[in-house]
């Protein structure tokens, strides 16, 4: 069996391309990959659909990507929080498209994505603007809007360790949406706090099996996004 380990992030995200759909992982800073997504910014790739809980913090991380304007369209749940000033004001001047998708829902959809499921019903936003232009089905006595499954060309996840072979361990509730995008991207890439070999991880620890992984980098000592964002950081 061959390694998934990489040399470094910028090799990770080297392959990504102009217009392809990008899963990010992270619940606002816990679980995000933020030397991945600094790497995207330094490799130059441009007018991106990306696939997040949210639309990042500051000017750093996510947020950072969208103030390069490299992303053309989010599909997310919380387009602004306390800390996000980037992406607002790029909506407000029509410079970036949003598809605004609740939770729950954005999960089942990469969920399904990555299980084959093209397309499944959910009571979800019945009713409510999200889902004019939806079909809509009564089941049962109850209405449902049809949701369709999301699938990206790349994901970028973060975790705590890894083995070689890309089977991967998460930081408690930093996990969140890591492992349905791991699957429902077509090449995952997977940044680490460490790097183990064969046989070191618990089995029964595993949450992401290899398979779902193509590569995987050790960040050793991983940029926290809250600190960044209190010393006033930017990046580039």
């Amino acid at each position: 069996m061959l390694t998934k380990q990489i040399a470094s992030v910028q090799e990770g995200v080297a392959n990504i391309k102009d217009g392809n759909t990008i899963m990010i992982g992270g619940f606002g800073e816990a679980g995000s990959p933020i030397e991945l997504i600094h790497a995207l910014i330094d490799h130059g790739a441009t007018d991106l659909t990306v696939v997040n809980n949210n639309t990042g913090s500051g000017e750093v991380g996510l947020a950072a990507l969208i103030k390069e304007k490299r992303v053309a369209k989010m599909i997310c749940s919380y387009p602004r929080t306390a800390n996000s000033t980037v992406f607002p004001k790029l909506y407000q001047s029509g410079e970036i498209e949003l598809e605004l998708v609740p939770q729950g829902t954005l999960a089942e959809r990469i969920r399904s994505g990555g299980a084959g499921i093209p397309a499944f019903y959910t009571p979800a936003s019945f009713g409510t603007p999200l889902a004019e232009g939806k079909e809509t089905r009564t089941i049962g006595g109850n209405d449902y809007v049809l949701e369709y499954g999301l699938t990206a060309d790349f994901a970028l996840i973060k975790c705590k360790s890894a083995d070689k072979y890309g089977n991967l361990v998460y930081n408690k509730t930093a996990r969140n949406f890591a492992p349905i995008m791991a699957m429902a991207g077509k090449v995952t890439i997977a940044q680490s706090q460490r790097i183990v070999s064969a046989g070191e991880l618990d089995p029964e620890t595993i949450v992401t099996p290899g398979i779902f992984v193509q590569h995987v980098v050790e960040v050793a000592e991983p940029l926290l996004e809250s600190k960044l964002v209190a010393q006033g950081a930017s990046y580039p």
